[in-house]
């Protein structure tokens, strides 16, 4: 079984609703890293030295290859990324290997067995 990794950056007003979503659709857990900060086009806009851009949480999702897409577009569905400058970004690379999966692989293979 392949893997693929999404990576995403978003709001943490959407991460809760994004996490639901995902799971479905294929995604058996997530990793959120809590208060993460970005910088888009603009530089961040500052009032007496605060930053005033929202947080942002990362969220890993490591997830079989061929339900990758179809979560990577069920969080750009729940997160509006290609409709609002800044909402956030996500993007899956490939993964070579990985441990401590074993269960996910039993859960999916049936899953994957009957979509192929």
């Amino acid at each position: 079984m392949h893997f693929k990794l999404i990576i995403a950056f978003v709001d943490e007003n959407h991460t809760d609703k994004m996490l639901e979503a995902v799971r479905k659709v294929g995604a058996t857990g997530a990793t959120v890293i809590n208060h993460a900060r970005g910088e888009g086009l603009e530089p961040s806009k500052t009032f007496f030295g605060l930053a005033l851009e929202r947080q942002r949480d990362v969220v890993l999702l490591l997830v079989e290859e061929h339900m990758s897409r179809s979560i990577l577009e069920t969080i750009e569905q729940v997160c509006s990324f290609e409709n609002k400058v800044g909402a956030g970004i996500a993007f899956q690379i490939d993964v070579e290997d990985a441990i401590g999966v074993a269960h996910q692989v039993e859960r999916l293979s049936e899953v994957v067995e009957t979509q192929l």
